[in-house]
């Protein structure tokens, strides 16, 4: 599914180049549980970025289901991350004023599909995250571990194969953090491909695999 070869991705920062990422070998099978872990800096966030096509290197190749995602356009790179992969960031980045429904729906707004069919879909993942009860709740209306679990819904929504998360339980409390981590074990057991970044060595339990980073390199 995933295969990377040599990334390399640079920033120019100031008068000098700085080097995110220096010559990450990568594969990444469907269905696999991987767990990215490094002390800040050590790239891994970068690497989650070019793996969702929300950051292009500056060389190697980067293939996602035998294509090249290098050479894509623009236009292309926007199409894989609406339909092949899905993004849980640690802060939710939930619309306040929207209800969990709602919030849950948006990405199937921007994709053009029917109101009757975007409600069905967002209430079936919210009833799948535990949340059936809270759809008409708006974000300040529930609890962080709450809140994350209607990101990961939509982050579903438009059934991408591949489930990007970093950080997801960086904002919650333990026991929040725990119900977050099973969930991710839960989509995972049937079928779901799933990244996350952590610093986290509980959740880092969950992975079938632990990548280290460090300047820039998987070890």
């Amino acid at each position: 599914m995933i295969r990377m070869r040599g990334v390399v991705r640079e920033y120019a920062m100031g008068g000098s180049r700085v080097r995110a990422l220096a010559g990450v070998d990568l594969d990444v099978p469907r269905g696999e549980l991987l767990v990215v872990m490094g002390a800040s800096g050590s790239g891994k966030s970068t690497l989650l970025n070019v793996i969702g096509c929300l950051d292009r290197p500056t060389a190697g190749s980067y293939r996602l289901d035998g294509r090249e995602v290098v050479e894509l356009s623009e236009a292309e790179r926007v199409r894989i991350r609406r339909d092949k992969i899905g993004f849980v960031f640690q802060t939710f980045h939930l619309v306040p004023r929207m209800t969990a429904a709602r919030n849950v729906e948006l990405p199937l707004v921007f994709a053009g599909t029917p109101s009757v069919e975007r409600r069905a879909r967002a209430a079936e993942l919210l009833d799948a995250v535990g949340l059936a009860p809270r759809v008409g709740h708006r974000p300040d209306e529930l609890s962080g571990g709450e809140r994350q679990r209607v990101a990961i819904a939509r982050a579903l929504v438009n059934r991408p194969p591949i489930l990007l998360a970093d950080e997801p339980t960086g904002n919650l409390d333990s026991a929040s953090g725990a119900e977050i981590v099973k969930l991710l074990t839960t989509l995972n057991g049937r079928g779901q491909t799933v990244i996350v970044v952590t610093h986290s060595l509980e959740v880092a339990k969950i992975g079938h695999r632990v990548l280290q980073m460090k300047d820039g390199r998987n070890l």
